[in-house]
């Protein structure tokens, strides 16, 4: 064998081991940690949701945080449905999520700016002072993965 095909043998080896070590630290904390970015309810919901969903179905022991801010924060309120698909209801698809453990998170800012209540949220939302600094928080301190759907 080569110098060069046991040098590259060597990485490879290395890079192997490397990600066996992280898959192992992964799964000794519970598996992954996920935190979803919604700021467009039209935009993102009904597929942020979905994607949440089949996350969930393939990996079922991720933790999944959903921080809502500015137009994001309508698919949470009481009533909410899907502009495109008026059949879709918001409310019960979050309740199936939080059901699965996933959380999900409103802003306080969003909510002082647009004169918005907490009452006029599900139940199953839970409120951050800022969905910004959560967010990156959550990657920058608490190890999670960012999606934006």
């Amino acid at each position: 064998m080569t110098t060069t095909r046991r040098t590259a043998l060597g990485t490879a080896l290395l890079a192997g081991t490397a990600l066996s070590t992280q898959a192992a630290q992964a799964a000794s904390q519970g598996g992954d940690k996920v935190v979803y970015h919604f700021d467009n309810t039209a935009n993102q919901a009904t597929k942020g949701l979905r994607n949440m969903r089949n996350h969930l179905d393939v990996a079922p022991d991720t933790k999944i945080i959903a921080v809502t801010h500015a137009e994001g924060i309508d698919f949470l309120m009481e009533g909410a449905k899907d502009a495109k698909n008026p059949d879709i209801e918001y409310a019960s698809l979050v309740s199936a999520l939080v059901a699965r453990g996933c959380v999900f998170e409103v802003c306080e800012i969003t909510l002082k700016n647009r004169g918005i209540d907490k009452s006029k949220f599900v139940l199953d939302a839970s409120f951050t002072p800022s969905g910004v600094v959560r967010v990156a928080r959550l990657q920058a301190r608490e190890g999670f993965a960012y999606l934006k759907p």
